[in-house]
């Protein structure tokens, strides 16, 4: 299999062709079994997952770090994006398995209310008491599609046990950017919609397969998970293999396109007819700071990024926060482009922004971070607003506007018709702004009207991807043939199935200083904390944590 040590992996070679048949084989004979596995069943094995899962975390986070060439100090985001996001969503799944066992549903740990246009809303952060300490004054709301009534939420959660199905065998190609996302999306697919998984794990991650093996050994001995390794040959094959019954993506909407549509002009032309090959100052600084870290974490390998930030152009602070946003990416140093294509496509926009700041040097696999600022809002097929770079480029985009309100309802019609995606959106807003009833109502508009998966507001909208009982995916109405950031959600442990979209909020400021933040001091040192708390939640190990958050 694989040998490891700290910077170092070697890797098997890809799966065979009969090796992948006997996998699907045999899923395809547990299939109907797992849909019978009660949910007092599933909490066993959940628990095991879970032991399992903090057993293996330290190495985990270790050959994480080793394979993208991280510096011990730096290697706190791998902790927290990996080993600590799969074991808190596995806290949340046990928590909603036992209220399926008790009352049919998992229970909704705020209130549920019904906003002034008739939509449903949730309230679903904070979880419980740790989340309260945890995230202080964060919340976060799940808005329901148009038509649910409050009276009849519960009854779209959990459809898959409340409905079961035959089953069926669910191929899993799983994401090459944050460690966590191949398991989490196996994870959903079995406990949240009922399937058994093959989850062919990116050549960027065949490193962690037997690690990850290791921590999901409870589901691969029942028969219920296959983990196999391979590049896009094997993907193809697995998704037009006639016995996986569904296929799930976690990538860009380029890896969609070629396994939905094919590959080359004849895909491009297959997609354009919908004939699928397949169905399948210190608040400047703070907020600086805050940018920042969404823009280089994971060296801009994520699909929460912000590649685009959106600005007043006429706010008298705007040369201010930038200036703001450039110091913190000087201090931040450059990290190794291990996702492949990241050099072709940080060439391709230099080509069309030779006018990019560069910051730090590009040597030895590394690529600066490059900011592209003033860009034209009349450029719609700048790439800025058509790609997605998926590498260390940003852009921020200056919109005239009258007032505070004209700038939010140009900004938020520019995000929903001329950028590329509909995943997730943060909107940055000053609470001395808010005091003003009309930017108050001018918000909320906004919020309502991003047509986004996740809206969050003053923290980075990849909360909405961390906290797990939250629906991570992209706002629903995508076509297959024009699937912009996907048609389905993952995570979502509270298993509601008629989402419109997530709305996150936070404090324009808090305190202690957020962990992920690429400037705090004892990151490196809460990130094994928080692993270890949520492999075993304590009020003692929350407590232990304090000292260092302050810190930081």
């Amino acid at each position: 299999m694989v040998s490891l040590a700290l910077g170092t992996a070697s890797v098997s070679a890809p799966a065979q062709q009969p090796e992948l048949d006997a996998a699907v084989s045999d899923l395809r004979a547990r299939r109907a079994h797992w849909v019978a596995v009660s949910p007092t069943d599933r909490l066993r094995l959940i628990k095991e997952l879970r032991r399992d899962m903090a057993r293996v975390a330290d190495q985990w986070s270790s050959a994480v770090a080793g394979a993208e060439g991280m510096a011990p100090g730096e290697a706190a985001e791998v902790a927290l994006a990996g080993p600590y996001l799969a074991l808190r969503q596995l806290r949340l799944l046990c928590r909603s398995l036992k209220d399926i066992a008790e009352r049919g549903a998992p229970r909704i740990p705020g209130p549920v209310t019904t906003l002034a246009d008739g939509q449903v809303s949730a309230r679903v952060m904070p979880f419980d008491g740790f989340d309260r300490v945890m995230y202080p004054r964060v919340t976060a709301d799940v808005r329901m599609q148009p038509g649910v009534t409050q009276s009849d939420l519960p009854f779209t959660q959990a459809v898959a046990y409340r409905e079961p199905d035959a089953g069926g065998v669910c191929l899993v190609l799983g994401a090459g950017n944050v460690s966590s996302i191949a398991p989490l999306d196996a994870i959903y697919k079995l406990f949240v919609a009922n399937r058994v998984v093959i989850l062919k794990m990116h050549p960027t991650q065949a490193f962690l397969t037997p690690i990850l093996a290791a921590g999901m050994r409870a589901l691969i001995d029942e028969g219920y998970l296959r983990i196999v390794q391979g590049g896009a040959a094997e993907g193809t094959y697995l998704a037009s293999h006639p016995d996986v019954d569904e296929l799930h993506i976690t990538g860009s909407y380029r890896t969609y396109e070629t396994v939905v549509f094919g590959p080359g002009a004849e895909g491009d032309e297959r997609r354009l007819k919908d004939e699928p090959i397949l169905y399948k100052d210190a608040e400047i600084g703070y907020q600086a700071d805050n940018l920042a870290t969404m823009l280089t974490n994971n060296a801009g390998f994520n699909c929460t990024t912000p590649r685009v930030i959106i600005t007043p152009a006429g706010w008298r602070q705007r040369q201010q926060f930038l200036t703001a946003v450039r110091a913190r990416l000087v201090a931040t140093p450059v990290r190794v482009a291990y996702y492949p294509g990241a050099e072709q496509r940080f060439d391709q926009f230099l080509d069309a922004h030779p006018e990019a700041e560069l910051y730090g040097d590009r040597a030895d696999g590394r690529l600066p971070w490059a900011l592209v600022t003033d860009l034209d809002p009349s450029a719609r097929d700048d790439p800025c607003f058509t790609t997605e770079a998926f590498c260390g480029v940003f852009g921020e985009l200056p919109l005239p506007s009258a007032d505070v309100a004209a700038y939010l309802a140009r900004a938020v019609t520019f995000a929903n018709d001329s950028l590329w995606g509909s995943l997730n959106v943060t909107l940055i807003v000053n609470p001395s702004s808010v005091r003003d009833p009309a930017v108050a109502a001018a918000v909320e508009k906004a919020v309502t009207d991003l047509r986004y998966g996740t809206v969050a507001i003053n923290h980075w909208s990849a909360l909405g991807f961390a906290f797990g009982v939250t629906p991570w995916g992209a706002y629903p109405g995508h076509p297959r043939n024009d699937i912009g950031s996907g048609t389905d959600v993952v995570h979502n442990t509270l298993m509601f199935s008629r989402v419109e979209k997530t709305v996150v909020r936070a404090p324009f400021r808090t305190w202690p200083k957020p962990v992920w933040f690429g400037s705090h001091r004892a990151a490196h040192r809460m990130a094994a904390m928080l692993v270890r708390f949520e492999a075993h939640p304590s009020l003692l190990r929350l407590a232990a944590m304090m000292p260092w958050a302050a810190w930081g």
